[in-house]
């Protein structure tokens, strides 16, 4: 649009300057004639009709010529009007030299000269094709300026309807971002979701364990054997939970299922771990006690602690992009 601006202004520059080029060089041949034959030179400035003049610098070069030859024959100016446009024009674009020229001429009219009743009507008349010629003028820059203000306002246009659609553009990259983190919640929360339903599936047959410490706590409650009884109990059902591959092998389904692989990412980049440390890492991931860990294990407290130690160290120190998930357990 602004290419097409461009195009439309040099079209309307070039249009004017090649219809002044003609009239330029005929009152150039006319300027030469004013000393050797001012009555013929009047005669041809005075068979233009001014009003059709196409530019201010064509006015001006005639209205000179006009009032040289006027001087030139001895005439005088009922008005000023005609050197009046040479001298504000020549002043306007700082024409120094036609400027000094043409308000010599305009005091050579007014103080000296003869009146001309032919002469005077032609001038008459020049200068109401004069006053056409502005009033057409007026017209013209009327008509360029609204020829403007409708590209200024189509390039606007075409200007806010691209930010628009960049706009939604935008907004539709946006939109299908927001969709997709949706869509990630809803799959972490689903997968949440799965981990406690899986996780409950787990360990819902283990409830009984605790209905089973109960009836051997009422049994014996009183009895000598009553504290020995109750550790019996406890001890042989975690020794069934130690026990229970099955139990351990599902746990491990679970952990990989319910995050992103974990136990076998971890198993790719530790090829080397122990089955034992293994073990505490699949412990871990299932959020056990350090208590519980040490009872499934048979270890102390303290042991726990420095085997749990040791086994982020080792993590820590490998180079894999999923470092961040494994120490996340500890």
């Amino acid at each position: 649009m602004r290419a097409f601006l461009y195009l439309a202004i040099l079209i309307i520059i070039t249009g004017c300057t090649y219809s002044s080029l003609p009239i330029n060089h005929n009152l150039d041949e006319i300027g030469s004639m004013i000393q050797t034959d001012p009555t013929a030179a009047m005669a041809r400035l005075n068979q233009y009709d001014v009003s059709e003049f196409e530019d201010s610098a064509t006015m001006a070069h005639w209205a000179l010529l006009y009032s040289e030859a006027m001087v030139a024959n001895n005439l005088t100016a009922p008005t000023d009007t005609i050197v009046n446009i040479a001298i504000r024009y020549y002043g306007s674009h700082n024409i120094k030299d036609k400027y000094k020229f043409a308000s010599g001429l305009k005091a050579l009219l007014i103080a000296s000269g003869e009146s001309d009743a032919l002469a005077t009507a032609l001038y008459l008349q020049k200068e109401k094709e004069f006053m056409l010629y502005k009033e057409r003028a007026r017209r013209e820059q009327l008509f360029f300026l609204l020829i403007i203000i409708f590209l200024l306002a189509s390039v606007i246009i075409v200007w806010q309807r691209q930010r628009i659609k960049l706009k939604d553009s935008q907004n539709e990259i946006l939109m299908a971002e927001a969709s997709s983190l949706l869509q990630g919640l809803s799959h972490n929360e689903s997968l949440c979701s799965d981990l406690q339903l899986k996780l409950k599936k787990v360990f819902a047959n283990r409830f009984d364990v605790i209905d089973q410490l109960c009836e051997t706590y009422y049994e014996s409650q009183g009895t000598k054997t009553e504290k020995k009884a109750i550790v019996e109990k406890v001890k042989s059902q975690i020794e069934e939970l130690k026990s229970d591959s099955g139990l351990f092998a599902e746990m491990e389904r679970y952990v990989n299922e319910c995050n992103d692989s974990l136990l076998e990412n971890l198993k790719r980049d530790m090829p080397a771990m122990k089955p034992e440390e293994y073990r505490l890492v699949v412990y871990l991931a299932c959020n056990l006690s350090n208590r519980s860990i040490a009872a499934l294990l048979e270890e102390s407290i303290d042991v726990v602690y420095k085997r749990k130690s040791r086994l982020k160290a080792k993590i820590s120190a490998i180079d894999s992009p999923e470092s961040g998930a494994y120490l996340a357990i500890f």
